[in-house]
C-alpha cells in the first residue's frame, strides 16, 4: 500500500484542474510558452502543451517541455465556480447534492456526476443537469467578456 501525502495529492489535483486550459509556462532558460495543457507526467511533471505560443511570437501545434526545465506554471483562464453550480443544482435538487471541493465533483443522487469538462450519467436526471451545466457554463463564459 502506497501512502501519498495530502499536500501532494492537493498539488496533483490543481495541476490535474490546469487540464484542458489555457496556461503560461515559463522555463529555466527564460523562454515561456502559452498554450493548453494537454497533459503531464506525474513522474517529473512534464507538460505537453497545445496550440503554444512562445515569448517570441513562434507557434507550434504541439510542444513538450520537461519538468526539469519548468520554473512556474500560470492558469489563464479562470476556473469555473463549481460551488456556485453546486448551489444552483441544490436549489433544483434539495438535499441530493453532494460537493466535493478538493475533487471539485459533484455528485447528484450518486447517479449523476459534475466536473469542469462535463456531466457523466443517464436518464432524465442527467439530461436536466446537463441543461443547467450548459446554461451555467455560457453565463459564466459571458461574464469573463465584461
Amino acid at each position: 500500500m502506497s501512502y501519498i501525502d495530502v499536500g501532494s495529492r492537493k498539488f496533483t489535483a490543481e495541476l490535474s484542474s490546469m487540464v484542458n486550459k489555457k496556461i503560461i509556462v515559463h522555463t529555466s532558460s527564460n523562454k515561456s510558452y502559452t498554450g493548453t495543457l494537454l497533459g503531464y507526467s506525474t513522474s517529473n511533471y512534464s507538460v505537453v502543451l497545445s496550440d503554444a505560443e512562445d515569448n517570441e511570437g513562434h507557434r507550434y501545434p504541439r510542444v513538450v517541455i520537461y519538468g526539469h526545465a519548468i520554473t512556474e506554471l500560470f492558469l489563464v483562464e479562470e476556473p469555473l465556480d463549481m460551488a456556485e453550480l453546486a448551489r444552483r443544482l441544490e436549489e433544483l435538487f434539495p438535499r441530493m447534492i453532494r460537493y466535493y471541493p478538493e475533487a471539485k465533483l459533484i455528485t447528484i443522487m450518486d447517479r449523476v456526476k459534475v466536473t469542469e469538462n462535463g456531466v457523466e450519467g443517464t436518464g432524465p436526471i442527467a439530461e436536466r443537469v446537463k441543461s443547467i451545466y450548459e446554461k451555467f457554463v455560457t453565463e459564466w463564459k459571458e461574464r469573463k467578456k465584461t
